[in-house]
């Protein structure tokens, strides 16, 4: 018996990992209006019966969805962070991490879904909390490796601006490449936080 539940259950989560995959391009590139549960099936290469078994509604495709956008940011800043020097150009190092952390296609589908729910009573109930989740194991993640104290005085704030600073910058690049423009700013940060944090 368990032979056969595993195989099912591991096509139950390939099944769910590919729905809020395309999920997450779908609202990239349409929007939330733009987008349905069975447009996301048909991308996803799966029936709107089985999709709509995982996710009956858009709303529950986006918790989904945000949590695995939180999920992948976080390991992808874990992931960079074997390869961190030590000293002060860690500082860089991390800041540039943080900062193109907000770049990609999936920063570009969680502003799709922020700037609904600005207006989208229903989708702000679900994206709120969702949010301020992510948010805090981001800003954690982001003091582990800065390997700051948070207990000093003003070091809690400057690891938020850096995440502000961060998705302010994502938003520059939108519409156009903002990449030099950044690894400037990110010297600049670098160095202000070098300052106040040593």
């Amino acid at each position: 018996m368990t032979g056969i539940r595993e195989p099912q259950q591991e096509r139950s989560r390939t099944t769910r990992r590919r729905l809020i995959e395309a999920a997450l391009d779908s609202f990239g590139e349409r929007g939330w209006h733009g987008v349905t549960v069975a447009g996301i099936a048909e991308r996803a290469g799966v029936s709107r019966g089985a999709a709509q078994h995982h996710f009956p509604a858009r709303e529950d495709l986006v918790v989904a969805a945000v949590d695995l956008l939180g999920e992948a940011q976080i390991d992808e800043l874990r992931a960079q962070a074997a390869d961190l020097p030590s000293g002060t150009s860690r500082i860089e190092c991390v800041v540039e991490m943080v900062l193109n952390l907000y770049t990609g296609p999936l920063f570009r589908a969680a502003l799709q879904l922020w700037s609904v729910a600005a207006t989208d009573d229903a989708l702000r109930d679900v994206l709120v909390p969702l949010e301020a989740r992510v948010g805090r194991e981001a800003h954690r993640v982001t003091v582990e490796l800065l390997g700051v104290d948070e207990s000093r005085p003003g070091v809690r704030e400057l690891v938020q601006a850096t995440l502000d600073l961060a998705r302010g910058l994502g938003l520059a690049n939108l519409l156009t490449d903002d990449t030099r423009r950044r690894r400037q700013i990110v010297r600049e940060w670098a160095r202000t936080l070098e300052l106040r944090l040593a």
